[in-house]
Order: structure tokens, then C-alpha cells, then sequence
């Protein structure tokens, strides 16, 4: 009798377990499946999610109103955050992309939508000729220095600095942009270790 308790709760066990591995891979492909079609073949592919999707359209940011220039649409994720109720930081648990990698010198404006489940923002900072994004080393407080930034949207459903882009909504900025390379970043504490950065090119 004793046994077959035994046997009921270790197979009882190993269910669970399956069924826990099952659910995080399933949450892991409708992830990944999210990501390629909100930014395109091309994020999807240096991100390992493979070809496909329809890339990001300015219809799907959220509140924000017409913006002057060129319009990049830059999207902030918590990979398995919405689905899996998870917070992670570190390890590339967050991704950062923008619907072009390269525009026009002038007026350039970023059109942000945080899709992730925690605050985000965005800073620009540029590159140098000899340097290479995700090279920036980290302060103590996990964070990039903001020497020499253009620019940031960080505010809730409004233009410019603020508090932090809150899950499910955007937040804008409008800046003039000389030929050159540029980092995009979120710099909360620990997000750009996790992953949230991206180039753009003003030719």
C-alpha cells in the first residue's frame, strides 16, 4: 500500500513537471511566434525566431498622434513577461526593435510602444566610427552614462522625458538627426544588460 502511494505521488510529480515544462515552451513559441510579426522578418531573424511577419506599422503604436519626419517605430518587449507572468532582467530576458535600420538625415521621430509588462523608455546615444552597440560598459547602478544623448521618450502617452513608458502604452520625441550611427537603448537599472538596445543609421 505504501508503495503504491509512493508510485501515485512520484508519477503525480513527474505530471506536474511535464506539464509545467509543456506550458513554458508553449509560452515560449507564442512568444517568439508575437515578436516576428510585430517587427518583421528582419528582427525576427537576428533575434533566432526565423523569417516572416508583416513587420510594425504606425497604426500599432498607441496614442500617439501624427508625428513630424520620418517615424520609426520602436517597440520594447519583456520576453515572456505578458504570457508567463514573469519579471526577469538579466540574461536577454528584454529585446529592443525599430521598424527601419536606417533613414535620412533631418527630422526623425520615434514612435514608442512598451508591449512588455514592465516600465521601459528610450534614449539615443551615438556611436562612434569605431564602436559597436551593446559595448557600453555598466555603472554600479546597472546603467549606460548618457553622455552626448539626443534625446529620450520616456513619457506616458506624451512626448519627450518622463517617468517610464508604462506596459501598454507609448510615448514619443521628435529630433533632428546629422548622418551618423546611432544607439538606441532603454536605460532603466539592468535593462540594457538584458538585452534592449539596437542601431540605428542616418545616412
Amino acid at each position: 500500500m505504501a508503495r503504491s502511494a509512493t508510485r501515485r505521488g512520484t508519477r503525480g510529480w513527474l505530471t506536474a513537471a511535464l506539464a509545467a515544462a509543456v506550458a513554458a515552451l508553449l509560452g515560449s513559441v507564442l512568444v517568439a511566434s508575437a515578436w516576428a510579426g510585430t517587427f518583421g522578418s528582419g528582427a525576427a531573424a537576428r533575434w533566432g525566431f526565423g523569417a516572416g511577419g508583416s513587420g510594425l506599422s504606425g497604426g500599432q503604436s498607441r496614442g500617439v498622434p501624427a508625428l513630424a519626419g520620418t517615424v520609426v517605430n520602436v517597440s520594447l518587449v519583456t520576453m515572456g513577461g505578458p504570457m508567463m507572468g514573469q519579471r526577469t532582467m538579466m540574461g536577454g530576458a528584454m529585446r529592443l526593435g525599430a521598424d527601419r535600420a536606417s533613414v535620412s538625415a533631418g527630422t526623425v521621430s520615434l514612435a514608442v510602444t512598451n508591449y512588455g509588462s514592465i516600465d521601459h523608455e528610450l534614449v539615443i546615444l551615438p556611436l562612434a566610427d569605431n564602436q559597436q552597440v551593446d559595448a557600453r560598459p555598466l555603472g554600479s547602478d546597472g546603467k549606460v552614462a548618457e553622455a552626448g544623448s539626443l534625446g529620450e521618450a520616456s513619457n506616458t502617452g506624451g512626448q519627450g522625458a518622463g517617468q517610464g513608458i508604462r506596459p501598454g502604452s507609448s510615448g514619443w520625441v521628435t529630433l533632428t538627426l546629422a548622418p551618423g550611427h546611432y544607439e538606441l537603448v532603454c536605460n532603466l537599472p539592468g535593462h540594457y544588460a538584458a538585452g534592449m538596445y539596437t542601431e540605428l543609421t542616418v545616412s
